[in-house]
């Protein structure tokens, strides 16, 4: 179902960013104008997500002899899970976090801040390691990364929009034809944000699901998440919020209070993820 309603939010982003590119520049041109740019952002992405988010996190390689226990970790997950072994990078930070990050499991990487190095045992390490390589496997990072780049194309259009006047099609279809138009060109980016965060908050809950059947350990992720909710909610961690997403938990919590909405954040709540792997652990 997570898959499902993945490709779906995807293919309508897309719509989204060609039909608008059709309306800024008018007729099949400005439709095929609007499909390069798609194809073009995704490509960017393909390539690049990893090293970016490796940057904007300012995580450093670490060796086996500096963290031993989360490479022998690792390199049992990935042996068991039949993927090759990933990169292993660590980010100085208290907060209590992990993501991974790589367009497929030959170009992937582990980020660990020293914080969840301080607060896990070895058993919920595994649980998160377990989630993080999920997202490999699944190719959530090259999915986020692709909404993240569609959602900044509708953006970029809305802004030449405005900047040209609205869109050809606009200026040709009198006064509420143009209303119309112009409404759509800023109604479209905030569409695609809602869409991009709803994309992230099923990834994850798909993440909890894969990682906790690789392990057979559904309740050690949930104990871990339980005290990752209570770091991330007391220890800021600054990060650039275009990755924020690929974390296993919101590392901007305790930036942006209790009040957040469900609706606006990269997310779910992690009171529910507890909940669905209790029900796995219970019900097998």
């Amino acid at each position: 179902m997570n898959n499902l309603k993945t490709v779906g939010l995807l293919g309508f982003l897309s719509a989204l960013v060609w039909l608008i590119g059709y309306e800024l520049f008018g007729g099949s041109g400005g439709f095929y104008i609007g499909l390069v740019f798609a194809v073009g952002v995704n490509l960017i992405a393909y390539f690049f997500s990893d090293k970016m988010a490796l940057a904007s996190s300012h995580a450093r390689p670490v060796t086996e002899q500096e963290l031993p226990e989360v490479y022998s970790i690792v390199r049992n997950l990935t042996t068991q899970a039949g993927m090759p072994m990933p990169r292993i990078y660590v980010i100085d930070s208290p907060q209590p976090n992990a993501f991974a990050t790589g367009r497929n499991p030959n170009h992937a990487a582990v980020a660990v801040t020293t914080g969840i190095l301080q607060i896990l045992n070895r058993q919920e390490m595994e649980g998160v390691i377990g989630h993080e390589l999920s997202h490999v496997r699944n190719r959530d990072i090259l999915i986020g990364s692709i909404a993240a780049m569609l959602a900044a194309a509708l953006s970029i259009f809305a802004r030449m929009a405005f900047f040209f006047g609205g869109g050809r099609r606009s200026r040709d279809a009198g006064a509420l034809g143009a209303v119309i138009s112009l409404l759509a060109l800023i109604l479209a980016p905030i569409a695609a944000m809602l869409i991009r965060l709803a994309i992230s908050r099923s990834r994850e809950y798909q993440a909890d699901e894969s990682g906790a059947t690789l392990t057979g350990q559904p309740l050690n992720l949930a104990s871990a998440l339980r005290k990752l909710e209570v770091g991330t909610s007391r220890i800021p961690m600054n990060v650039n919020p275009a990755v924020s997403q690929l974390y296993i938990a919101d590392p901007l919590k305790a930036l942006k209070g209790r009040g957040a909405s469900k609706l606006l954040s990269t997310h779910p709540p992690i009171q529910d993820r507890i909940e669905r792997l209790e029900a796995m652990a219970y019900n097998t």
